[in-house]
């Protein structure tokens, strides 16, 4: 506990993964500091696009998510891709988790960084909503 500034022993039996992935380094040297857990429920949006015949990056979208939602983001994911059997397009589909970590975030708000998002992701990437 001294050593990472960990404040409540009961961390030590947690299966959050926000937790646990603190711990894990490429490198057993690596120096590691807790960074604490918000307590407050987080809020899960989707988004859907198809994507740019080519030049598409998961890379580029996670991180105008981040850009764009700062530090309210807690994690994106991709949880669905389909291609579609005539014409071919490709469609992602990504979980975007929202939490401040000092209050409860409302929908409006999270609805507003959502579709500053969506916005960013068809003008900047060339997606093509499906939102």
């Amino acid at each position: 506990m001294i050593l990472y500034d960990i404040p409540d022993i009961r961390l030590f039996w947690s299966e959050d993964e926000r937790f646990l992935k603190q711990f894990i380094v490429p490198h057993i040297w690596q120096k590691i500091k807790f960074q604490p857990l918000s307590k407050y429920p987080p809020l899960i949006n989707d988004i859907s696009f198809w994507l740019p015949s080519e030049t598409y990056s998961k890379n580029d979208f996670y991180d105008l998510v981040r850009t764009v939602g700062g530090d309210l983001i807690e994690k994106v994911v991709l949880v669905d891709e389909f291609t579609h059997p005539k014409t071919k397009k490709v469609s992602h589909c990504y979980r975007i988790i929202y939490r401040h970590p000092e209050r409860t975030l409302t929908q409006g708000e999270v609805h507003r960084i959502h579709q500053a998002i969506e916005e960013s992701a068809v003008r900047e990437l060339g997606v093509e909503g499906r939102f």
